[in-house]
């Protein structure tokens, strides 16, 4: 045969590894990183990031109408992370080239550039403190424009958070805030009041702002709060705020902790399991349509092999003409080298029919084929005996009958049916007694697996197996 001919093998443990040490998601961070912080040295830059055991930091924006309680869930989050809490006044604060600028037109009451106020937030960003501790910006972006300007600047957020109320509440809390002059921490007389006395002496109302101008500020918000939803709709998550601080802070909190879901090449090895009847081959066809991965039943693999002409082919020709079983080897020789051709180490691929018992299992886990999905169908032999025994078979059409759930459309057509003899009572019997005889060693080898009730309808299995088949895998080695 032409070595050139040959299909394209990749060894399966290149994506195990990948996918178990998350290297996708790795390089990914590595290099947004390096884009964000621009250091001057890059690779020592990295040799830091990876001795630091987590290459993630936080890097979080916290938006929000006025008086929707920024200030409170940012200073909170910073002492829970220990990150760095950045404000527009902090900004302001830095001893800078930039700064003294930016504070002249200040002084003359004028607006700040665009571009130098952009320059302001990443020379802070960039600092030492916040590229090792991650970072929380208060109220920053306001616009779209800056957004979009921070984005072309290097500065992507892991998440932002949008906090929301109704004008009415947040109009009444614009009223009754109070600051501590020497924490900076904010309270209000009606919502958020400090227990300790001394606190509460020292508390001083904000800059008061009339009813008007908090009106025009809440409005200005909602201008261009659609707009900010729309550039950060990947990684923003909105939060009612009107409701105790403490919960508003919970949900914050669990957010930010959490990881985006992966965008890492996945590809799915599925195991289905279950008695005849179970559905098996039905389930197999449908997860492969829709997800577009290899659909591999073990005997229809071996015919395929054994109608070519190979050796291979010309040595389990006889078993399978006689009935015997094909030899573990031969079927592990054959299997091993179809799941390492290019569409299954691409798609991916659904495996029915092998391996039957534990030996059989554990040959194919030492062969580098391990499953990311396992899942048994279940069922009773009752169910079963019912679903093989009366199903028969048109010669003429091909198509498939059941004396029950799918009856001979006609008196001409149920004359002609035919059972097959392997799907005889006594036949099912016994390969019910094999099934239940390994399930329970296959069951403890694949502690995760999932187990669905098969005995419903064909597509509501099929919605229970993608609803776990969806969604990151969790990496339990």
């Amino acid at each position: 045969m032409d070595e050139t001919a040959k299909p394209l093998r990749i060894p399966p443990e290149m994506a195990i590894y990948a996918e178990k040490h998350e290297i996708f998601d790795l390089v990914q961070t590595l290099v947004t990183n390096l884009m964000v912080d621009k250091p001057e040295d890059p690779i020592q830059y990295l040799i830091v990031l990876l001795k630091r055991g987590s290459v993630e930091v936080p890097r979080v924006m916290l938006l929000g109408p006025p008086a929707s309680g920024k200030r409170t869930v940012a200073r909170k989050l910073c002492e829970h992370t220990q990150v760095i809490h950045i404000t527009d006044s902090k900004i302001l604060k830095e001893d800078t080239d930039l700064t003294k600028k930016a504070l002249q037109y200040k002084a003359k009451q004028q607006e700040i550039p665009g571009d130098l106020w952009i320059k302001l937030i990443q020379q802070r960003l960039s600092k030492i403190d916040c590229v090792r501790r991650g970072w929380v910006l208060e109220g920053i972006p306001q616009t779209r424009e800056e957004a979009l300007s921070l984005q072309e600047a290097g500065v992507a957020p892991n998440h932002v958070v949008l906090l929301e109320a109704p004008n009415a509440v947040l109009i009444e809390r614009s009223q009754g805030k109070r600051i501590d002059p020497v924490t900076g921490d904010v309270y209000h007389v009606t919502f958020i009041w400090p227990e300790d006395k001394e606190v509460v002496q020292r508390l001083e109302r904000q800059k008061v702002v009339s009813e008007e101008q908090f009106v025009a500020q809440l409005m200005q918000h909602h201008r261009e709060v659609h707009a900010l939803r729309k550039t950060y709709r990947n990684c923003l998550k909105s939060i009612d705020a009107d409701q105790p601080h403490v919960d508003v802070f919970d949900q914050v909190l669990t957010y930010i902790l959490s990881r985006h879901c992966s965008v890492a090449p996945h590809t799915p090895r599925v195991l289905l399991f279950g008695p005849p009847g179970s559905g098996k081959s039905l389930q197999a066809k449908l997860i492969s349509q829709k997800y577009n991965i290899v659909n591999l039943c073990c005997g229809e693999l071996l015919e395929a092999v054994s109608a070519d002409a190979t050796n291979m082919g010309e040595l389990i020709k006889p078993y399978l003409e006689s009935g015997q079983q094909v030899p573990d080897s031969m079927v592990l020789q054959i299997l091993t080298e179809r799941l390492s051709r290019l569409d299954c180490t691409t798609r991916g691929w659904v495996l029915h029919g092998f391996p039957r018992d534990l030996e059989q299992a554990e040959k194919l886990q030492e062969s580098n084929f391990i499953p990311s999905r396992v899942f048994f169908l279940e069922m009773t032999d009752d169910v079963a005996i019912e679903r093989v025994t009366l199903r028969s078979i048109d010669p003429v059409t091909g198509e498939r009958y059941h004396s029950l759930y799918k009856p001979a459309p006609s008196p001409e057509v149920q004359t002609r049916l035919q059972f097959n003899p392997k799907d005889s009572e006594a036949q099912l019997l016994r390969q019910l007694k094999e099934y239940w005889a390994n399930a329970s060693s296959l069951q403890d080898l694949y502690p995760e697996a999932v187990h669905i009730n098969a005995d419903q309808d064909p597509h509501t299995v099929f919605e229970s197996l993608e609803s776990r088949l969806v969604g990151r895998i969790q990496n339990n080695a």
